[in-house]
């Protein structure tokens, strides 16, 4: 191991004994690293930065901007034991992160892509891709915690299903319909059956039993997306996986709405469901989605012609 990947070793040491995590910008370090070590160079410079961080080609420049923080806030740290580190000014490469355009699923495609995972040869695998779209669908859960899920985080008895050390370290209970309850039951005897002794304790399995990992569960992703026949809006607008928790997360609020709810005292709840910080966090899918938007102005010109 050279100096400069001792150093980097060092301060992600650091900063996770300080309760950060920096998965993501630690592989991204150890690229950095790797570059420069390729590159025959010891000491970083903003040159050297700048190449590394765009590097990548046909991406949007906010990646580059992404990179190239990793590397500024690594030498902003390391300049105090090495004088000779170049800090890359932070305008540098200064673009704005453009928010993608939430994909508009309905339930014809929902069932579309259902239809699609059913398609898939092996039977367990078939069965665990269409739980999972379901499971997404009707819980507006993340991914990664779908993925994380144990069989113990399971009380059908009750109904309810645990996520543990979510985003933010957040672990929360989310009630299930019975309907939700009977598909994971339907599931499991899947399951069991054509692997009865999984290597792990997931509730989701591969085909070898293992638990599912995000990269094969985005690239099946796109397959059944393209097999539904589900093509993108807009440069921005793609059927992506995680927009099936916006979709959840509009459902509901569609509902609450109709049914002449209390939102204000409501969004706590479904922020607290979403695993979201605050229902600050929550309030973004009111914008978007146009018919939301229609029914608060709806609501707020209600509101204000009877105060008048």
């Amino acid at each position: 191991m050279n100096e400069l990947a001792r150093a980097a070793q060092t301060y992600l040491d650091t900063r996770r004994a300080l309760g950060f995590r920096l998965r993501g910008e630690g592989q991204l370090l150890a690229q950095f690293v790797a570059f420069m070590d390729k590159a025959g160079l010891s000491v970083i410079t903003t040159d050297a930065a700048l190449a590394w961080a765009t590097g990548p080609v046909d991406v949007d420049p906010y990646w580059w901007g992404s990179r190239l923080a990793v590397v500024r806030t690594f030498a902003s740290w390391l300049v105090a034991f090495d004088p000779h580190t170049q800090v890359p000014a932070a305008d540098l490469l200064r673009y704005r992160s453009h928010r993608a355009e939430p994909y508009p699923y309905t339930d014809a495609d929902i069932a579309a892509l259902m239809t699609a995972a059913a398609t898939i040869t092996h039977p367990l695998r078939a069965a665990t891709y269409q739980t999972l779209i379901g499971l997404l669908s009707v819980t507006g859960m993340r991914v990664g915690e779908a993925i994380k899920l144990d069989r113990t985080d399971l009380d059908a008895a009750s109904g309810a299903l645990t996520i543990r050390h979510a985003k933010f370290d957040k672990s929360r209970e989310l009630p299930l319909h019975p309907s939700t309850i009977d598909a994971l039951a339907a599931y499991a005897r899947v399951r069991d059956r054509t692997c009865p002794h999984p290597p792990t304790p997931s509730l989701l399995i591969s085909i070898v039993g293992t638990r599912l990992i995000y990269k094969n569960v985005h690239h099946t992703w796109l397959d059944l997306a393209r097999q539904a026949g589900l093509r993108p809006r807009s440069s921005r607008c793609r059927p992506r996986i995680h927009d099936l928790r916006h979709r959840f997360a509009i459902a509901t609020l569609l509902g609450w709405y109709q049914g002449d709810a209390d939102i204000p005292a409501r969004l706590p709840q479904l922020s607290t469901y979403l695993g979201h910080v605050s229902p600050a966090s929550t309030y973004w899918y009111l914008h978007g989605a146009p018919e939301l938007l229609a029914l608060a102005a709806q609501r707020l010109e209600a509101h204000q012609g009877g105060s008048r």
